[in-house]
């Protein structure tokens, strides 16, 4: 009998010693990995998937955030690398990393030239203040890493800063947007040939300097260039004829930018513009329906006027109307006041300024998703009409508490004198940028003559196929500032009064990407990864409580087993 028990207590042993090496060898030719998560923040989009089925070399990605920091960091640097793991079983193992802490070396002197080789390398450091139980902790670190691919490198920021938002609400954005961010680094790494992208001029748009900060940052992945109008169709498209009199059109650019023009389009020029869309250009309007601007209230007093750009039936027939109205808005950035009595000496102050809206995105559209504050100047109200072919995405509104005053009005720097009344500020999320996508048709259907229509040369289209743009209300939301006697240029979105950087650039690239992009990637960003925070108050009273559970529970459960197994042997032996 005991002879017979150890046989078979062998052939389980050596039955379960051939299942785990079968397991192991199918494994080796099988790969699936379980996400059991309800958001799969461990599942790469389809977008991503196929980006990382096209790299055919080793990605190597130097990963800065190591080191001794607040608990909420360490979250960021643990998902990095579940992240990079991801992408690496992704990518065939094409995927290589390390991580480095650039607070090493004890040695100050030194450390300070690695911090300022990162920075020059457009690494951004941060010292974020992190609340922990016992108090606060601050220090310098850099939430960042440095991507080469192909012998060309690319920083890519982990750590997405957001004006107003609670550290623990930034920390859990910035980890939602790893996937996107680290995708779209390949993605501009791995591209041959830049997308061109232009900006119009012609008609008082802004000038090199007042884009310069965002042209800098679009040459990173686009080729821009300037082009004016002229009323030429081949300004921006190509022509091609085959010999027998038929055309081949396309456009010359992916997309353009009409960056706040303050003089009206010709005909002509609406009909190239039109033309464009209709063959499947993109275009990013940024127009100031009402003229008027900061610097001519330096004598305190200036005047809003409409803003004929002779645009308004182009883009009522493409599914939008900008109201000819400014904005009020009591969520809104500052100017400074000079508030000394005449004859004596100035004395600045930072007011409120309603006519500048600070806008939030709320919307979970991959544009706007988790971005910073954006900030406005004289903005108007965007209205969306009735097109069945066209698809609105609302992107950026005002607050809640909001109002818009009609062209023309009179606004003066005493303004700021009289406190908002909260009660008249009733008109809440006022629209002013929106995304139009689907088939647009030419404003120019039925307007053109027989000849022009059945012209080959002109290659006229009555619509387009699938295409998008987007119409923002406000052309300052392009406009960095400009020291125009040194020809210094600050970052957009820079404001000199306040000394915050507020979300524009983002929000531009996003914009550019957007229409760019034909891939789908920017859709990742609009995951949503469940923010699970502890309840703080709960932590700091049931501690205890809670440590008695988790370390005695397990104990007793293995003694209650243990009791209970000798039991049942007992009594089954006894027999």
């Amino acid at each position: 009998m005991k002879r017979k028990n150890k046989q078979h207590d062998l052939l389980k042993l050596v039955l379960l010693f051939a299942i785990v090496v079968l397991c192991n060898i199918i494994s080796k030719y099988v790969f699936y990995r379980f996400d059991l998560t309800s958001e799969k923040r461990y599942t790469l989009a389809p977008a991503t998937k196929t980006l990382l089925q096209n790299v055919d070399d080793i990605i190597y990605v130097k990963v800065y955030l190591e080191g001794e920091f607040p608990a909420g960091f360490k979250r960021l640097r643990n998902e990095t690398q579940l992240l990079l793991e991801e992408f690496r079983a992704s990518a065939n193992d094409n995927i290589e990393y390390e991580f480095v802490n650039p607070s090493a070396s004890t040695d100050k002197t030194e450390r300070e030239n690695v911090y300022r080789q990162l920075y020059e390398k457009g690494l951004m450091p941060t010292n974020l203040e992190v609340n922990e139980e016992n108090g606060k902790s601050e220090q310098i670190i850099f939430p960042a890493a440095m991507v080469t691919y192909k012998g060309r490198e690319m920083p890519w920021q982990l750590l997405k800063n957001q004006i107003g938002v609670p550290p623990e609400m930034v920390l859990n954005n910035s980890i939602q947007s790893l996937e996107y961010e680290f995708a779209s680094t390949i993605r501009k790494l791995n591209v041959p040939l830049k997308p061109r992208i232009a900006f119009t001029e012609g008609h008082g748009e802004l000038d090199t300097l007042a884009v310069g900060d965002i042209v800098k940052s679009l040459k990173e992945y686009y080729d821009v260039e300037r082009v004016a109008l002229n009323e030429n169709l081949a300004s921006l498209m190509d022509r091609d004829s085959s010999g027998n009199g038929v055309y081949t059109v396309r456009p010359k650019y992916k997309a353009i930018v009409v960056a706040k023009p303050d003089s009206a389009f010709s005909d002509k020029d609406k009909f190239v513009l039109d033309q464009f869309v209709m063959n499947g250009g993109k275009v990013l309007w940024l127009l100031d329906m009402v003229y008027t601007n900061l610097d001519s209230l330096s004598r305190g007093n200036t005047m809003g006027l409409n803003n004929g750009m002779n645009l308004e039936d182009l883009l009522f027939k493409y599914g939008v109307r900008i109201n000819p109205n400014l904005v009020q808005d009591m969520q809104s950035s500052a100017i400074l006041v000079n508030k000394a009595l005449v004859g004596n000496q100035p004395r600045w102050e930072m007011e409120p300024w309603i006519f500048n809206p600070l806008s939030l995105p709320s919307t979970n559209h991959p544009i706007v998703k988790n971005l910073d504050v954006i900030k406005f100047e004289f903005a108007s109200t965007i209205d969306t009409l009735t097109n069945k072919e066209i698809r609105k995405s609302i992107l950026l509104t005002t607050s809640k508490y909001a109002r818009t005053v009609n062209t023309p009005t009179r606004i003066s720097l005493a303004m700021v004198n009289i406190k908002p009344d909260e009660r008249k500020f009733r008109n809440a999320f006022l629209p002013m940028a929106v995304l139009l996508e689907g088939q647009f048709e030419s404003v120019y259907k039925n307007r053109l003559t027989a000849a022009i229509k059945q012209s080959k040369e002109i290659a006229f289209k009555e619509s387009s196929k699938e295409n998008k743009m987007i119409v923002v209300a406000d052309g300052d939301v392009i406009k960095n500032v400009v020291q125009r006697s040194t020809g210094n240029i600050y970052p957009l979105g820079y404001d000199l009064t306040t000394r915050q950087t507020y979300g524009n650039k983002n929000f531009v690239l996003n914009c550019i990407d957007y229409l760019c992009d034909d891939s789908g990637l920017l859709t990742v960003r609009s995951r949503e990864v469940t923010l699970r925070l502890m309840d703080k108050k709960k932590v700091k009273t049931q501690r205890m409580q809670w440590q008695i559970v988790n370390t005695a529970f397990p104990v007793m459960l293995v003694l209650v087993v243990g009791v209970v197994l000798y039991f049942i042997r007992r009594n089954k032996f006894a027999k």
